[in-house]
């Protein structure tokens, strides 16, 4: 079964970055029946973006950076990392056995910052090779590394990737997964420009077309049409990267990337604008092998900006946060793919009208998601609610909300617990 009885379920912690102009973690305890206790911040050393949002140029907006996976824990616990987009570098804490963070380093990434803030948002680490992978959403230098000793210093490395083509100078990724054999690095992708640099309409409303030279305009959605929206790099012995391929994802804007548990050549893939999930698979030449797009219910209006996943521990259900709407949609993962098991799976959460996502429609703009190691249950950020919520998680798929605690407003990102 997918969700624990929640009577049955053990206690842990959540850790979530403020993204604030002087960065923290928030350390939450977590009870059997789920709820949070605030159990104090730690400075991370650097700085965040606070509530703007570089990605579009917002001065205040949620989801700051358009990606995932900015705080992390290392396989066996021992380190917590955190991006600090502000000013592009990567802290490292000590996580004690009561969950305490503390400290050890907070290095640059090696990326300029460039205007009013940075865009470093996202982290794979390779325990075996004590490599950090660091993606930023502007490049060209999309991609840096960082080595971390066995007391979790950081020390910045010169290499440099990016996941540009010759055609498509401006590209912003999302997110960077490593396969789980460690020998791959994926980079999922949203826009061929960013909307900071498109401009917006003067109603406020993005420009997703622009003018190509031929005289045509096209959306500036990745892989739309154009096959080239994930990228795969192969993992080298000394943990650098080797050239990367370019591959369809079959769908616009493949943005986020869960490898399942128990199957580690199969993966989820989540689309922004193509608006649902699919199955995917990497073969051990780094191939992939998308199957059939399904899609959650668009009526609302285009696109969802379904932008987040979460996988249950026992892989039967994928949960998937639609920024545009405001809400969690669920999958079902059976032996042919995947099937919608719950659309909504939860309520639309409010959030103070500020913020609309790209269909226009006002959204409390949910962010990053988590799922407790036995399944009981579900956290969501919605930024623009100020709000984190937690949800006891169901046989059938849906959520019922459990706890909310505040957090700061527009700008929080990043989950992870345990």
């Amino acid at each position: 079964m997918a969700t624990a009885n929640p009577g049955m379920a053990r206690g842990g912690h959540l850790y979530l970055q403020t993204n604030e102009a002087r960065n923290s973690v928030v350390h939450y305890r977590r009870a059997p029946d789920g709820t949070l206790l605030d159990a104090g911040r730690v400075y991370t050393g650097g700085a965040g973006s606070g509530e703007f949002k570089p990605i579009s140029g917002q001065e205040s907006a949620p989801n700051a950076f358009e990606g995932a996976a900015s705080v992390i824990l290392s396989p066996d616990r021992r380190f917590l990392f955190v991006t600090n987009g502000g000013n592009n570098s990567v802290s490292s804490f000590a996580v004690a056995e009561d969950g305490g963070l503390t400290l050890v380093d907070c290095e640059p990434t090696g990326n300029p910052v460039m205007g009013k803030s940075g865009t470093a948002k996202s982290l794979a680490f390779s325990a075996s090779k004590g490599i950090l992978y660091v993606l930023h959403s502007f490049g060209p230098d999309h991609l840096r590394l960082m080595s971390v000793d066995r007391e979790g210093q950081l020390t910045a490395r010169k290499e440099s990737y990016t996941v540009n083509t010759k055609d498509k100078t401006d590209r912003v990724p999302t997110m960077a997964v490593l396969s789980p054999d460690g020998k791959f690095l994926l980079v999922g992708t949203t826009f061929d420009q960013p909307i900071a640099h498109t401009g917006l309409y003067p109603d406020g409303s993005p420009i997703l077309w622009v003018p190509t030279p031929d005289g045509k305009y096209r959306v500036i959605a990745s892989n739309a049409p154009d096959p080239d929206g994930l990228i795969v790099f192969p993992v080298r012995e000394d943990g650098a990267l080797g050239t990367a391929s370019f591959q369809d994802g079959k769908a616009g804007s493949p943005f986020y990337l869960a490898f399942l548990h128990s199957r580690p050549d199969t993966f989820i893939i989540g689309y922004a604008v193509g608006d649902g999930c699919a199955m995917a698979t990497i073969d051990a030449k780094g191939k992939l092998n998308v199957g059939p797009l399904m899609k959650v219910d668009t009526s609302v209006g285009l696109p969802s900006e379904l932008c987040w996943l979460a996988v249950s521990p026992d892989d039967q259900f994928v949960y998937a946060t639609n920024f545009g709407y405001s809400y969690v949609s669920s999958f079902r993962i059976n032996s042919k793919g995947l099937e919608i098991a719950k659309d909504p799976a939860s309520p639309r959460v409010p959030g103070d009208g500020t913020a609309r996502g790209l269909n226009t429609v006002v959204t409390s703009g949910p962010a990053d998601s988590w799922v407790t190691p036995d399944g009981a249950f579900f956290y969501q950020i919605y930024g623009n609610a100020a709000k984190l919520i937690g949800y006891a998680t169901q046989p059938d798929g849906s959520l019922t909300e459990m706890t909310r605690v505040e957090i700061p407003y527009n700008s929080s990102v990043g989950l992870a617990g345990f």
